[in-house]
């Protein structure tokens, strides 16, 4: 639609509170709330960011919806999200789920830690550091054998696999064990899980004092490490704070505000055991009691059309006595504790608040500053290049979440072999974002995408997007005066600014993970030339320095090799033959 096709179905909606649609074809592309929807799809006929031009651009047509009350309007805004998830709207963003240990509903289970459990699993979690899970888990299946495979692999074998040449598994697969003593493994994983941490310690402090005992120290050094880890597993808050005879499911907020914004932290237990935690970042209204204000707009908006839990405690009451007569009416408990073990609950919850709001990282300025259709910017991908005149080409894509490094969101590809940065880096892009768009990438999509380089970086990732159709906004940082490049116009930020640190911090990092994997592949070629006769390491690197790469020495002629300090007549003759 262009702007006289807006302006001219804008006349025809009422001047009501309700929600409006736009639409192509059969998808929704936006859902929006309003006091007054005629005034506000007028609006559109001059969009506010590009993100919102692109959207109005490619709408079809405009569907609304009438209610009686701005709160209804909110509510059935909430709900549409939910159900539509329409791509250009600011929708409510859990944080990147954490890590839990799953035992699968199988007559073997199998253990393994995962962030999307299967609904029949035993469950344990969520932990806040997988590295130590994952020192847990090997401990674990080292101690009691327990399958890591998936059951299509267990139900095909004929023999064990390495897992249990390497001592992982006790190979139930082919009867290595009896499925009643590998379930005694497993019941001594629950037990551990569950809270019983001499499970696995004494099995490990044993290990330990044998290897010492036979002189095997290193194995020992290892065994001591990963004691550690155990022991302190459950009193470094890796224990869920529940009640095991609680049946319930409960969902715990805590409220934590700083200037404009806020963010509510909540915890979700079920059957007795903390299975969720998720923050979220809204906006804070003004007024006395804004705690309180907080907590009902989360309230409406995040169980809209959500399943609700059994019981809500929360941090302070609700200032909107409709929203706790309608989770009332639907047999939900409102409450706020005074004391016990809800009160500690609450109290982790109002922790987990603050952890987010007190971060001054520049991630609300920088989402201004950029004009994007977020509150903040709390997701970064960085994308770079690395090549040597065209070789070992590769390209990096690097993710921050809410300002620090999501190592375990590192992605890094190797491309083809041209000396063309502007194409290397459309061809990066253009990967990451058909792996998105079909699915084939298990991270949730970027805020924002940072380019490092300048105008003509910038513009070939704009290409690719183009080319795919995947929406992302995208920004470029040219390294000569630190200038921010977008597609409309470029920043000179203060070298103080902080969100101009966190553009740069996601480029340095971007930049270090791409050359780290250039010179991996550059060393692996290397070795092409350690064989050489007469060419120790000075001599090979005199000649990558003198010619860039392998394929730079074997393009040179004889003369130019026996330039290189170092390489006589003989040498070059060889690595010549060689290469």
């Amino acid at each position: 639609m262009d702007a006289g096709a807006v302006s001219e179905r804008a006349s025809t909606l009422p001047s009501d509170p309700g929600v409006y649609q736009f639409v192509a074809g059969e998808t929704v592309l936006y859902v929006g709330k309003a006091v007054d929807i005629r005034a506000r799809v007028r609006s559109y006929a001059d969009p506010r960011s590009e993100r919102i031009s692109r959207m109005v651009a490619r709408a079809e047509h405009i569907d609304f919806a009438v209610t009686d009350t701005e709160t209804q309007a909110l509510l059935l805004e909430a709900n549409l999200i939910k159900r539509h998830q329409p791509r250009y709207n600011v929708r409510l963003k859990d944080d990147k789920s954490y890590p839990l240990v799953q035992l699968t509903n199988h007559s073997v289970p199998r253990i393994e830690v995962t962030r999307d459990p299967d609904d029949s699993a035993t469950v344990f979690g969520p932990y806040t550091d997988k590295g130590r899970v994952e020192t847990v888990l090997k401990a674990i299946r080292e101690t009691y054998g327990l399958r890591g495979c998936s059951d299509h692999k267990y139900s095909n074998r004929s023999r064990p696999c390495l897992d249990y040449e390497m001592g992982l598994c006790t190979a139930p697969c082919t009867g290595e064990i009896a499925e009643e003593a590998y379930l005694e493994g497993v019941e001594s994983a629950v037990r551990f899980f569950e809270g019983e941490t001499g499970v696995l310690a004494d099995p490990l402090r044993r290990a330990m004092e044998t290897a010492a005992q036979e002189n095997e120290f290193e194995r020992a050094a290892n065994l001591r490490d990963r004691l550690a880890v155990v022991e302190s597993f459950h009193g470094a808050g890796e224990a869920a704070v529940s009640s095991q005879a609680d049946e319930r499911a409960i969902d715990v907020l805590g409220v934590s505000l700083r200037g404009d914004s806020a963010t509510v932290a909540r915890l979700h237990a079920e059957r007795g055991q903390l299975v969720d935690r998720t923050r979220h970042d809204l906006d804070a209204p003004e007024g006395e009691d804004r705690t309180a204000a907080v907590l009902s707009a989360f309230l409406a908006q995040f169980y809209a059309e959500r399943e609700l839990p059994d019981g809500v405690v929360l941090s302070e009451h609700p200032d909107d006595e409709d929203v706790v007569s309608w989770l009332e009416s639907e047999g939900v408990s409102v409450r706020v504790p005074g004391a016990g073990r809800e009160a500690k609950l609450v109290e982790l919850a109002l922790k987990n608040a603050r952890r987010r709001a007190g971060r001054d990282d520049g991630l609300a300025t920088l989402a201004r500053e950029l004009d994007l259709d977020v509150r903040r910017v709390s997701r970064i991908e960085g994308f770079d290049v690395s090549h040597a005149q065209g070789t070992a080409v590769v390209g990096s894509d690097v993710c921050f979440v809410d300002g620090s490094a999501e190592t375990a969101d590192y992605r890094r590809r190797r491309l083809p072999e041209r000396n063309d940065d502007y194409a290397n880096m459309r061809e990066l892009v253009r990967w990451r974002a058909t792996r998105a768009l079909e699915g084939r990438d298990d991270r949730p999509d970027p805020d924002l995408l940072l380019i490092d380089g300048g105008k003509g970086q910038l513009n070939a990732a704009l290409d690719a997007l183009e080319e795919t159709g995947w929406d992302v906004p995208a920004v470029g940082i040219a390294k000569d005066r630190e200038l921010v490049v977008t597609p409309d116009r470029t920043f000179d930020w203060p070298d103080d600014a902080p969100h101009l640190h966190v553009i740069q911090r996601v480029r340095d990092e971007s930049h270090r993970f791409a050359v780290q994997y250039h010179q991996t592949l550059r060393d692996e070629v290397k070795t092409v030339l350690d064989d050489v006769p007469g060419v120790g390491p000075k001599t090979r690197q005199a000649l990558l320095t003198r010619f860039g790469s392998v394929e730079g020495v074997r393009e040179a002629s004889r003369a130019d090799l026996t330039d290189v300090p170092g390489v006589g007549e003989k040498t070059a003759t060889e690595v010549k033959r060689r290469l």
